[in-house]
This record gives C-alpha cells, sequence and structure tokens, in this order.
C-alpha cells in the first residue's frame, strides 16, 4: 500500500516552515503594600536572579512602577507570571506580575 510518492512528501516538508518560539517579558507591577524583602524573595526564587540582581529590579518596580524579571517563551512565561502570583496570594500581598509579547 502506497501513501504517496516521495516527491510528494519532500514537496509537504519543503512547504513547512519553522518558527522560533515567540519571547514574553515578565513584568512585576509595584503596589503600596508587597514589601521590599518579598519582592527580593519571588526574584530569587522564581527567577534565579543573584540577590544583587534582585534588589536591582526591586528598585526598578519600586520607582518606576515595574520591573522586567526575564524574558522566556510562553510557556515558561505564563508558568512564572502564574507562580508569583500563587505566592503573593499565599502571603497576602497584591503583588502582581504578568508578561508581555516583545
Amino acid at each position: 500500500m502506497s501513501f504517496g510518492s516521495p516527491e510528494s512528501e519532500n514537496s509537504v516538508e519543503d512547504s513547512i516552515e519553522t518558527r522560533e518560539p515567540g519571547e514574553y517579558k515578565v513584568i512585576l507591577h509595584n503596589d503600596n503594600y508587597t514589601t521590599m524583602d518579598f519582592v527580593v524573595k519571588v526574584l530569587t526564587s522564581v527567577f534565579n536572579k543573584s540577590h544583587e540582581e534582585a534588589n536591582r529590579i526591586m528598585l526598578n518596580v519600586h520607582k518606576k512602577g515595574i520591573g522586567v524579571c526575564g524574558i522566556y517563551i510562553h510557556e515558561i512565561a505564563e508558568t512564572k507570571v502564574y507562580i508569583v502570583n500563587q505566592m503573593a496570594i499565599h502571603n497576602s500581598f497584591p503583588l502582581k506580575c504578568s508578561m508581555e509579547e516583545l
């Protein structure tokens, strides 16, 4: 039984375009209640930032209203946003985390 000639299979494969996955930046948003220590804890535990880098990002959140935690493919960014938002809820902080396509 034949499902097509090898030539037709090649033409289908040639027409399939592979693309790099889209990138998303994960952002923390400032509020008036979440402690700076908690933001640093989130950045070190969820985003694997050094203490120094976590402090720098935390200060951006505090002074500029937002801070970029990292750039990831969609699924990883979505997971990190979910983890941060759940940590905030469980610790009774209104900290919000979101993602934005680049």
